[in-house]
C-alpha cells in the first residue's frame, strides 16, 4: 500500500482547511488569507482536539469541505480506465469514500502543529480570465522551510482547489499511486477497491 506522508498531511491541512466558505476572486486572496485564518483557528482550539476530538474534527471539516472539488480529483485519483468502467454509483462511492478519507486523515493530524508561519509567493502575469492556475506559498516551519503549490480551478466563479504539491510530493499522484495498487492488486474490480481504500499516512521525518 503506497503510503501518504504524514507530516507532508501537517503541511498540507495548515493550508488547505484554512478555506473560507465564499470563494474570494483574487487566487493569492484566497489562499493566503485563509492560511492565516487557519492559524488562528489551531491557535483558539489547540486544547480541544484532546478535550472532544468529535467536535474538534468537525471544525476541520466544516471549513475544508466546501472548498475542494471532490468529484474532479476523485475522478482523476481513478484515472481515465476505472472512471469510465466504473458504474455512476461506484463514482458517488468513491467520492463518498475519498472525502472521507481526506477530511479524517486531515483532522485528526491538525493538532501535531505548533506555531508556524507561511508566506504566499507573488503571481507571475495577469490571472484574470484563467480557468486554472497555481498558487506557491512557503512554509516556515521554524526549523526548515517547505515550498507547497496549489492547483486551483475556476468552476461557476469560484475557485476550487484540485491538487496540492508539497515539498515535491504530488498528493494527488499519490493518491492516483494508490488507487493503481490495489487495482493491480485486485483485478481491476472496482467494488473490491473501494472496500480496500485506506489512506496511510506515514511518516516523512519534517520536524515542526
Amino acid at each position: 500500500m503506497f503510503a501518504i506522508h504524514k507530516n507532508y498531511f501537517y503541511i498540507s491541512i495548515l493550508l488547505l482547511s484554512s478555506l473560507p466558505l465564499i470563494s474570494e476572486e483574487d487566487p493569492y486572496i484566497f489562499i493566503d488569507s485563509n492560511a492565516q485564518k487557519m492559524v488562528q483557528v489551531l491557535i483558539e482550539n489547540k486544547d480541544l482536539f484532546s478535550k472532544d476530538r468529535e467536535a474538534y474534527e468537525d471544525k476541520i471539516k466544516e471549513i475544508f469541505d466546501p472548498m475542494i472539488d471532490f468529484r474532479r480529483v476523485a475522478a482523476s485519483v481513478m484515472g481515465k480506465k476505472y472512471y469510465q468502467a466504473s458504474s455512476p454509483k461506484q463514482r458517488k462511492d468513491f467520492v463518498a469514500i475519498f472525502r472521507n478519507s481526506l477530511l479524517d486523515t486531515y483532522a485528526e493530524t491538525l493538532a501535531q502543529w505548533g506555531d508556524q508561519s507561511i508566506n504566499t509567493l507573488p503571481g507571475e502575469g495577469d490571472w484574470s480570465g484563467l480557468k486554472s492556475i497555481e498558487v506557491k506559498q512557503m512554509l516556515d516551519t521554524g526549523s526548515s522551510k517547505y515550498p507547497i503549490s496549489y492547483k486551483l480551478r475556476k468552476s461557476d466563479d469560484q475557485w476550487m482547489i484540485v491538487n496540492i504539491i508539497v515539498n515535491g510530493v504530488n498528493l494527488g499522484l499519490t493518491f492516483r499511486n494508490q488507487f493503481q495498487a490495489l487495482a493491480n492488486n485486485h483485478d481491476g474490480n472496482i467494488e473490491v477497491i473501494l472496500m480496500n481504500w485506506i489512506s496511510d499516512a506515514g511518516d516523512a521525518g519534517i520536524d515542526g
